[in-house]
């Protein structure tokens, strides 16, 4: 097997940044406002999102969101990654949701699995592809995109 290399499939927004001694992935994921960056190297299991333990996180809806792609992936490939989160901009769901894509982008990455991102895609394509909705711009001589000036009949 020397010289040969083991072709990974490409994932969006996330890229292998070390291979040789240990492999180590970055990732990236986006929700409106929010943008979360991941670092997936192997170790026990663990998860920190901003440096707090993804067990202990305040926001039960948001930590299960954020658990999804770990585990939809199995406790296999779960305990055997450690996964540092940090998460800026946005409220906590839209946080929690480019904190599920950037795992979730990652993951694939670091497996090199067709078969772990075919799992994602049928369960929620976002994981993977994002949310492509955007606001509307604001439109001239208004003071918001929909807003347009009161009427007076009398």
């Amino acid at each position: 097997m020397t010289g040969e290399t083991v072709q990974t499939p490409r994932v969006l927004g996330a890229y292998v940044q070390a291979e040789k001694p240990i492999r180590i992935v970055i990732s990236s994921g986006k929700r409106k406002t929010s943008i979360a960056r991941a670092v997936i190297k192997p170790g026990k299991g663990r998860v920190w999102i901003n440096g707090v333990p993804i067990e202990i996180w305040p926001i039960e809806m948001a930590r299960w969101k954020m658990m999804e792609p770990l585990l939809l992936a199995g406790e296999e490939i779960a305990n055997s990654v450690d996964i540092r989160v940090n998460v800026r901009g946005g409220g906590y769901m839209s946080q929690a949701d480019a904190v599920r894509m950037a795992i979730a982008r990652g993951l694939v990455a670091y497996t090199g699995s067709e078969e772990l991102r075919k799992i994602y895609e049928e369960y929620d394509r976002s994981m993977l592809a994002g949310d492509p909705r955007q606001t509307e711009p604001e439109k001239p001589m208004r003071r918001s995109a929909r807003r347009r000036w009161q009427k007076s009949y009398r």
